[in-house]
């Protein structure tokens, strides 16, 4: 999946409009005489003056997300609004919550980031001492965020119930939407940022500019700032894989593309066996994890925003536990949770839905080496397979392509960003689709974080639609 345009991927746009905008951590050393500006440049360029406007900062993440400025433009409307303009919650509520939520995932880059924007819009400081500080009606929120963040699957409509209809401290149907969004944005962009490995700005607290690779960290935002060779960006240190071998992985995967097309066209499947199919792909999914796998404590500094820090991410069907399958058939977000959204919170529903398309489909036809593909097989693939590992199923998909085009390492890499993004590292990014660009897989993370995003969308909007009938 071949997904950026020949600018991008020259590494060299962050450089330029860093340059542009004075920032010393990538420009230094560049002349104007060296800029590549044409018209996708400039869409970028104007990308990245917006953001340092509205921000007052131009970010890593923002640097990573260029490599797809359709994209970014979207996500930079979306994450303004929900922010900035006019909305049922206060701005420092909205910034408290983007810290209450990323902190689930001890993302410290999202939660420093809304310490200060929570400070600046005049929150009270006494709040960032923990979680026990802040009003009461915050600290009502931390189950919901607790069980969005980690098992969406368990949210019913008494979770709704309790918050609604609290004796004191109660949330209008309005403030709730609003921060359901913000809570289901920010854990999916701390997913977003363990997946890429972003690290923090070189004026920040942890923030670096040049330094040697490591196993254990890497930041694809140092990739699009110039500080990695040639051979780092396409040699995988880490697994000493030859160039020949991953590109017969490239090979073997458009073969196998090829051939579940002619199938499609020869035959169809029954639903008795597609839905058979998605049951082993769902108990499959539960086996998937990682060698590196292991306990995450978080730092005081972060835990201290949220509440039961030994909850997390547990599979669906664990231990004889049985979770009726969510069929989107009978709610889904075209036809539910958008509408819902966009009556209790005017306009947001147009904006996510705006921006879920984008990043289902956003290709320039291209994959690896090759040109002139049609990658909408492997997005839905990818996409249906983070809708399955929730318990989400579409009937009209036959689940048997997961396993033929999603090998064991990408499901690792896939379930760890998306289930548990804290524990994401340099070997399992690397160790996927090794023959493919950095701006392919920054577009894996993208439907990665916009799947999660609307699967726990999902399960929330259905318990207060439950709630409101």
């Amino acid at each position: 999946m071949r997904l950026a345009t020949a600018a991008s991927e020259a590494y060299t746009t962050p450089l330029a409009v860093s340059e542009l905008l004075g920032c010393k951590q990538c420009g230094a050393g560049r002349d104007q005489d060296e800029l590549q500006v044409g018209s996708e440049d400039a869409q970028m360029h104007a990308l990245f003056a917006d953001s340092f406007a509205a921000l007052g900062r131009l970010d890593n993440i923002t640097l990573v997300m260029v490599f797809h400025p359709q994209y970014l433009e979207s996500f930079l409307k979306t994450q303004h609004y929900l922010l900035q303009m006019d909305g049922p919650l206060p701005l420092h509520y909205r910034h408290y919550i983007g810290i209450m939520a990323a902190a689930r995932h001890q993302c410290s880059y999202l939660v420093n980031l809304h310490v200060n924007d929570f400070l600046h819009v005049g929150g009270d400081p006494k709040w960032l001492n923990g979680l026990e500080n802040a009003p009461q009606k915050l600290q009502n929120l931390g189950e919901l965020n607790k069980v969005l963040a980690h098992r969406p699957w368990l949210i019913t409509k008494e979770h709704i119930e309790g918050l609604l209809k609290a004796e004191e401290h109660s949330w209008s149907l309005a403030e709730l939407v609003h921060a359901v969004v913000l809570l289901t944005h920010y854990h999916s962009l701390a997913s977003f940022t363990f997946g890429c490995g972003i690290s923090p700005e070189i004026h920040c607290d942890g923030g670096h500019t040049f330094r040697p690779p490591s196993v254990s960290n890497y930041c694809i935002c140092d990739i699009t700032n110039g500080n990695h060779s040639v051979d780092e960006m396409h040699v995988n240190s880490a697994e000493n894989v030859s160039v020949s071998d991953s590109f017969f992985e490239v090979e073997a995967l458009m073969e196998k593309m090829r051939q579940l097309q002619e199938c499609r066209d020869e035959e169809e499947a029954s639903q008795e066996e597609m839905a058979s199919r998605f049951e082993i792909e769902k108990r499959e999914s539960m086996f998937v994890f990682s060698s590196d796998d292991e306990e995450v404590t978080p730092a005081r500094d972060i835990s201290r925003h949220f509440e039961d820090t030994s909850y997390g991410y547990k599979d669906f069907s664990r231990h004889g536990m049985h979770v009726p399958t969510f069929r989107v058939q009978d709610y889904c977000w075209e036809d539910h949770g958008y509408s819902l959204v966009n009556r209790l919170y005017p306009d947001v529903g147009q904006l996510i839905d705006e921006k879920f398309h984008i990043a289902y489909n956003l290709t320039y036809n291209t994959m690896a080496m090759h040109k002139d593909v049609d990658t909408s097989m492997l997005r839905r693939a990818i996409w249906n397979y983070i809708h399955c590992m929730f318990g989400i199923r579409y009937d009209d998909y036959d689940y048997g392509e997961i396993n033929q085009l999603l090998d064991r390492s990408f499901k690792v890499y896939i379930k760890t960003v998306v289930c548990t993004p804290e524990k994401v590292t340099k070997r399992m990014y690397d160790s996927f689709w090794r023959q493919f660009k950095h701006s392919e897989k920054v577009h894996v993370n993208l439907l990665l974080i916009e799947a999660r995003m609307q699967a726990e969308l999902l399960y929330a909007l259905r318990a207060i639609t439950r709630y409101m009938t």
